[in-house]
């Protein structure tokens, strides 16, 4: 039988009096924790105008989580993209992969996130917004394939990770996908 691996979804709450930078400090000592215990993931959840939850941009928190931990994989569990385009998305994750190569999970979500007057403000129309989440998904895969185009024109997301590895990549309306980076 196969050892369970463990993994951890931090939503980076912000308890009772603390601050949004005291739960920012805990969530680098839960995932420092996770990978000393053998953990195999460390996941954050993005959040908008949460005054109890503190991450809102998951790609700049992995950033620093990633820094401080050496074998953990970190990813965003899940990262809203109906709220952005997907050249960005694509090259926030290139570049984790190029910090942390074989490290970098990306988890796509179709929820708000927020209120409906903050989705408003984060991206305009949210609903045309979903509407366009097929789309947008598969332009991002193709995006972290290296086979996008765009009027006949190929359009790289860099930086381009530096060596070819596994990077997951999962969203929760489709089946579970395993993207090849370079």
């Amino acid at each position: 039988m196969k050892p369970l691996k463990l993994s951890v979804l931090d939503l980076v709450p912000v308890l009772d009096e603390a601050d949004a930078a005291y739960a920012l400090s805990q969530a680098v000592e839960l995932a420092q924790t996770a990978e000393r215990l053998g953990y195999t993931r460390y996941w954050v959840a993005e959040h908008h105008d949460m005054p109890h939850l503190a991450c809102t941009s998951p790609e700049v928190l992995l950033a620093h989580v990633g820094a401080r931990t050496q074998r953990i994989r970190i990813g965003s569990g899940a990262l809203l993209l109906p709220h952005y385009k997907p050249l960005k998305v694509a090259e926030s994750f290139h570049l984790l992969a190029s910090l942390y190569p074989g490290r970098v999970d990306l988890g796509i979500g179709r929820a708000p996130g927020g209120s409906a007057h903050v989705s408003i403000a984060l991206s305009g129309n949210f609903l045309e917004n979903v509407r366009q989440l097929p789309d947008k998904l598969k332009e991002l895969l193709e995006l972290l394939e290296g086979s996008f185009q765009l009027d006949g024109q190929k359009v790289t997301a860099r930086p381009t990770p530096p060596r070819r590895q596994s990077y997951g990549c999962w969203a929760r309306t489709v089946k579970v996908l395993l993207m090849p980076l370079r």
